[in-house]
């Protein structure tokens, strides 16, 4: 089938969404996305969820318009349960600015709960995670260790305050970094957010669809407290894994970089930070912008020429703590 006029994000470049133009001035942006519980309390869950979904609509520069439900239930499980996850997920999109108008639900074996989430763009002011440039400044939101930080929850062994940082940053929307991406389009190259596939995930997919590489510099990148500890003691998701492995064929490491630090940097996020490509000359308005938006970030590294795109890690994860 011949690709529609209309569709101006597809599955080409594995961007966050799928943008469609409606006209000159109006675009619509889709996206969906729903997992199994990463918390204990239900409300946080929910919530957590809903704001994920909620980060590939900021990720294009676009505002939710409304969004829809989409839930797996076990019937054996309590529906008090499961409404207080649907609350959760409500009180996100409440904070979105963006309804939720219905959804869909099935019988299943394990909880699962998302959305999927309908926004609204400029068609002219579509942010993709294309357009790098050498010379571009990278700027990362947020701490990277969500991923590990989950599997110790789920195994009994997380510290309390690394649950309340966790569950914090996670309930975090992106709404507010998105938005200052937005009204300085025209200094952002490419923009994504830091999920499943992790920070070196997403940044390897950013850098082969700009046909260009990035220069990460490990000691600027925020990991929180006690992550790289758990990760030493195999505290580790298999998504992070298999990130990692993906990856390894495009990236190189300092030969003094441990496996489980070279874990940290390819975890698998939940509702993790922006991650975007900027005009080295904007780039420290843009940080300003950030922290006073209540959504600081980091330079991490650069964007370099390259025949072979990728990502070439430079230095060593800080061991300082992350505020």
């Amino acid at each position: 089938m011949p690709r529609p006029r209309s569709l101006l994000v597809g599955t080409e470049t594995s961007d966050d969404a799928a943008v469609w133009k409606l006209d000159a001035r109006r675009g619509l942006v889709a996206t969906v996305d729903f997992f199994a519980p990463v918390v204990d309390d239900p409300r946080d869950y929910g919530f957590i969820a809903a704001a994920n979904a909620l980060s590939d609509v900021y990720a294009m520069g676009g505002k939710p318009l409304y969004a829809l439900s989409l839930v797996g239930w076990p019937r054996s499980q309590p529906f008090e349960l499961l409404g207080e996850i649907l609350a959760g997920g409500a009180q996100a999109a409440a904070e979105a600015g963006c309804p939720i108008v219905g959804g869909h639900s099935v019988d299943d074996l394990e909880p699962k709960y998302g959305l999927a989430v309908t926004g609204l763009i400029d068609p002219r002011r579509v942010l993709k995670n294309a357009g790098a440039r050498p010379g571009d400044v990278l700027l990362l939101g947020k701490a990277l260790g969500t991923g590990i930080a989950v599997s110790a929850i789920k195994k009994g062994i997380a510290e309390p305050e690394l649950i309340r940082e966790a569950v914090a940053q996670m309930k975090q929307l992106n709404r507010a970094a998105g938005e200052v991406y937005a009204k300085s389009f025209k200094s952002v190259r490419a923009l994504t957010d830091v999920t499943g596939f992790g920070l070196l995930g997403h940044l390897d997919s950013m850098m082969r669809a700009s046909r260009t590489r990035a220069r990460l510099d490990a000691a600027a990148v925020k990991v929180l407290d006690g992550v790289r500890e758990l990760a030493r003691e195999g505290v580790v998701p298999a998504g992070s894994k298999a990130n990692l492995a993906f990856v390894s064929e495009r990236a190189t490491f300092p030969e003094h970089m441990t496996g489980p630090d070279r874990l940290v940097l390819a975890d698998a996020q939940t509702n993790g930070g922006l991650l975007a490509a900027v005009d080295p000359k904007a780039a420290p308005r843009l940080l300003r912008a950030l922290a006073d938006a209540g959504a600081p970030a980091r330079a991490i590294g650069v964007v370099a020429k390259a025949k072979n795109p990728g990502i070439d890690v430079e230095g060593e994860i800080s061991t300082a703590p992350v505020r």
